[in-house]
């Protein structure tokens, strides 16, 4: 399946909260072994299983999610 929506992470601003991890339906996110300017280890989305559904979107705390 081909989306034409992107799923963009501002890894700048995540804190690692695991939010969007645990509310993914497609366990399309994980947390990343690289660390952020601030010293927290972000997420990373995989795009073969993402289905652009916006969970991320909506429950991140720190706006790192961008759909478009």
């Amino acid at each position: 399946m081909e989306f034409k929506e992107t799923v963009y992470t501002d890894t700048d601003r995540c804190k690692g909260c695991g939010l969007c991890i645990n509310f993914c339906p497609k366990q399309a996110i994980t947390q990343s072994e690289h660390a952020n300017a601030k010293g927290y280890n972000y997420v990373e989305v995989d795009d073969e299983k993402c289905i652009r559904c916006g969970a991320c979107y909506r429950v991140c705390p720190d706006y790192v999610f961008e759909i478009r």
